[in-house]
Formats: structure tokens, sequence, C-alpha cells
């Protein structure tokens, strides 16, 4: 099977469950914006020593293909729920006592990994912008979707200072000009 099928060639995609619609089309840029996140949370996990990236980007992957689908012939995502959100917010609080209180902004930098971390949110924070686009066009999005994006945007701020700090690398603090 050939990776190339050309029905792309003039500007539409197909989506699951028949519909075709232009790639420009605020869904398929929902959809597109999370396999985005997933790769930078892929880059991210290169690095890091986290077995819940793979959990995460199979979320991702779950998530991008309920948007991916024709709204009225989607079936429900029963797997991404509160209780994957509630992972989320775990994962964070276990993190958060290992970090000093925040008292100021911090830039996206520091160590390799931390900047792979708040490359990846940036990306988060962008699909889930993408997503509340599509669900202000009117498309039925459930809440779960965007709940899940923002936690995980969170998750990702979270590891990166863990990592500065697991690595012994000083946070730069945003200093007003």
């Amino acid at each position: 099977m050939k990776i190339y099928t050309k029905r792309g060639d003039l500007g539409e995609t197909d989506l699951f469950g028949g519909a075709r619609v232009s790639k420009a089309h605020p869904r398929v840029l929902a959809y597109g914006s999370v396999d985005a996140a997933n790769a930078s949370i892929g880059f991210a996990a290169v690095l890091a020593q986290q077995p819940e990236l793979t959990q995460i980007m199979s979320d991702l992957f779950d998530l991008g293909s309920e948007l991916a689908t024709v709204p009225h012939k989607a079936e429900k995502n029963t797997y991404l729920n509160a209780d994957r959100i509630t992972q989320l917010e775990n994962l964070i609080d276990q993190a958060d006592p290992q970090l000093p209180t925040l008292k100021n902004f911090v830039l996206p930098t520091g160590c390799e990994l931390a900047a792979r971390y708040h490359l990846a949110r940036t990306a988060v924070r962008n699909a889930e912008q993408q997503v509340i686009a599509l669900q202000n066009t009117g498309e039925s999005v459930r809440p779960e979707l965007i709940i899940y994006l923002n936690r995980l945007s969170d998750l990702l701020f979270t590891w990166a200072r863990l990592a500065n700090i697991q690595t012994n690398t000083e946070e730069v603090l945003w200093a007003k000009n």
C-alpha cells in the first residue's frame, strides 16, 4: 500500500465516517493541532524518564481520532474521561511538593528536557485553543477533551520545572523590562 493517495491534492480530506471536508476546516485544524502536540510530547519523551508519556501519547491519539470523526457517527470515547483527567491531576500533585513555590513567571528554558516539556506544553495549549475554536463554531465537542488538554499543559509545565530541579538547573525567571 502506498503512503500517498492523491485524494488530498485539492485541499480536502476525509473524516472517519465518510464526510469530505477542507483541510482548513476547524475540525481538521483541531485534530492536526493535537497531532502536533503529540509529536512534541514524543520529542520530550526521548529524554524523559516518565513512563506515563506513552499513555499520554495514546490518549492524544484517541482524542485526535474522536475529533477526526463525523460528529453524528462518532462512538463516544469512554476511555478519555474524568478518570484520565484525575490521573493527570495526581501526577501534578506527586511532582508539586518537590518544587519551590512559584513567585514569578518562569521563562520556558533551563535544561534540555525542561525546554522540550515547555515546547510540548505550548503545543498542547495551541491544541486546546483549536478544539475550543471548533466548539465555538457550534460543533459538538465533549468537555472532557478540553479539560484533558488543559490539565495536560499544566502537567507538562510542572514536569518542566521538575526537570530543572532534578538537574540542578536554575529556573530563569521573567524580569519586567
